[in-house]
């Protein structure tokens, strides 16, 4: 069975998707969509990273975008000065 939430993204650009999401009784991950496994380097044993192994309860890659959204990056302009005023040599009228 699907779970369907909409969910908003960034990339690759602005959107609002549905997506699938982790069952919520599910026995081998709690819920979370996965497990996160932590291993350590071979010779010293330090931490060096963790790995996301994800739980057949959901497929992460089920989604669809309904509605993309605007970029609203703020650019920087020419003819700005650095204290985010305008200035024009013409009149204002």
């Amino acid at each position: 069975m699907i779970r369907l939430r909409i969910q908003r993204i960034d990339w690759p650009r602005p959107a609002l998707i549905l997506t699938d999401t982790p069952r919520p009784d599910c026995r081998t991950c709690d819920g979370h969509g996965g497990i996160e496994c932590e291993y350590g380097h071979p010779e010293t044993g330090e931490y060096d990273g963790s790995d996301w192994d994800p739980c057949t309860c959901w497929d992460e890659t089920r989604c669809w975008t309904l509605l993309p959204l605007p970029n609203f990056t703020r650019r920087w302009r020419t003819d700005r000065d650095p204290r985010g005023t305008e200035y024009s040599d013409e009149p204002p009228f």
